[in-house]
């Protein structure tokens, strides 16, 4: 990338990358400099686009000594380029190296933010680099001076559409209809009226999603389900909020994904929140119930629990499972999901505003000898708070033995962690990493609390 002259500009050593695949370094007197493009081992120059008294941003603009770990993009559209494509960030560093970066970023987020730090580090959950991405939500945008439609993610730090004719994360039917997929809105009487394509994979069923904002009239319908057939997709249509979403088609297959391990069968609509990766939701699944080690004759609580992804199968080795969820459509799907399971004699479920629970509300919910909290980005601060609370006044009879938190951000898992050890009586006794988004900066998490054992009077 570079012939090793220094252009008169101060060669940096990066020594790791941030929460945003950032390559951090540090000028001569001191000053953090964050680096789009540049990996941990690198000597880089670097084109600064941003300046503040503490630090400055911008792009690699040469290498003089590459990481062992840098690799080809798989992707044509990934890069700093104008247009290049936002959706991944880390395609440049070897798939490994990504895993161990996100371990990284996961200890220190515990200890500078939590001031924790795990008994033991877990084994890292990965699977597929390519192909894995099972949702996800595409913009569409008709360019009228260009004649063209765009669909895909946005533009690197942009608003704009990326100009994307392939994607190896989308699943390799979906990547190779996207050029027929531009064609096909592009034909379409509402073309200009068509902001986003959400999409919804099973394991036998794949789903697109076509926001609309102005009713569809017959022949673009009929463009939808010729193109459907061809592709083998079904097209759901949705003029408003996602509870208007509904098949363009009725009658058609429905959306499942399946936990084998537990002889488990998931319907869900397209609209839902599932796992993005199902190939790693099911290892993650096995591995949360395996840690939680629940008895036979125990009560656990499923806090977040959404559809049942982990209650369902938590019910396959408990007395009890308690679902929560904040949504009352949620916790009647997750009811349905159940019964169709053949599992509504060991599972209750029930709608509660987990980020406003409180010590009384906490403690009318009972004991259970172990948790599961899945918590989305914000995290499960008021229950970790509330569980605290309780612990600080003398009152464990609510208490768990075990928690197991999964988490999608590790600012707020060290936040609630640091609740849990040093004001809850627990310790964290593993922690890892769960590489739900390769090639993303994004940061899957588990980790494990334990009550100390009694001390002796």
């Amino acid at each position: 990338m570079s012939d090793g002259s220094s252009g008169g500009y101060e060669w940096l050593e990066v020594e790791s990358l941030d929460l945003e695949a950032q390559g951090v370094a540090h000028r001569a007197d001191g000053k953090v400099v964050f680096i789009e493009g540049a990996l941990p081992g690198e000597r880089v120059q670097v084109q600064v686009s941003r300046k503040k008294n503490q630090w400055e941003q911008g792009q690699v603009s040469a290498i003089a000594r590459e990481s062992a770990q840098r690799v080809r993009p798989g992707c044509p559209h990934f890069g700093l380029h104008a247009g290049a494509c936002g959706g991944c960030k880390m395609q440049h560093l070897h798939a490994a190296a990504q895993v161990a970066v996100k371990q990284r970023v996961l200890e220190d987020n515990l200890w500078h933010l939590g001031k924790v730090r795990a008994d033991q580090v877990l084994p890292p959950i990965h699977g597929p680099t390519w192909g894995y991405r099972y949702r996800a939500r595409l913009s569409v945008r008709y360019v009228a001076k260009k004649g063209q439609v765009l669909v895909g993610f946005h533009e690197r730090k942009s608003r704009y559409v990326a100009d994307m004719t392939t994607c190896p994360v989308l699943p390799p039917r979906v990547s190779a209809a996207l050029p027929a997929l531009r064609e096909l809105i592009g034909g379409m009487k509402a073309r200009d009226r068509l902001p986003q394509i959400e999409l919804a994979a099973g394991d036998d069923v794949t789903v697109l999603v076509l926001r609309h904002l102005e009713p569809l009239d017959e022949a673009d319908c009929a463009r939808l389900l010729a193109f459907g057939q061809r592709h083998g997709v079904v097209w759901w249509l949705q003029p408003a909020g996602p509870d208007s979403a509904h098949p363009l088609d009725e009658g058609g297959p429905p959306l499942v994904y399946t936990l084998p391990e537990f002889g488990l069968t998931m319907p869900f609509k397209p609209t839902d929140f599932t796992q993005v990766n199902p190939h790693i939701n099911r290892v993650l699944v096995e591995r949360a119930v395996r840690l939680l080690d629940v008895q036979p004759d125990e009560r656990v609580i499923d806090w977040f629990c959404g559809l049942g992804n982990f209650s369902l199968p938590l019910a396959t080795r408990a007395a009890e499972v308690l679902g929560v969820e904040g949504c009352e459509a949620l916790v009647a799907r997750a009811r349905d999901n159940a019964m169709a399971n053949g599992l509504a004699a060991h599972t209750s479920f029930a709608a509660a505003n987990l980020f406003e629970i409180d010590p009384v509300r906490l403690a009318a919910f009972g004991p259970a000898a172990r948790w599961l909290v899945d918590p989305p980005r914000e995290g499960a601060f008021a229950l970790a708070k509330a569980l605290a609370d309780l612990h600080q006044a003398g009152d464990d009879r609510v208490a768990p033995r075990r928690i197991v938190y999964v988490s999608c951000n590790p600012a707020t898992l060290a936040r609630d962690a640091g609740l849990l050890v040093h004001q809850a009586g627990y310790r964290c006794s593993l922690a890892g990493v769960v590489n739900m988004f390769p090639h993303t900066a994004h940061v899957e998490s588990i980790a494990v609390f334990e009550r100390e054992a009694a001390k002796p009077q």
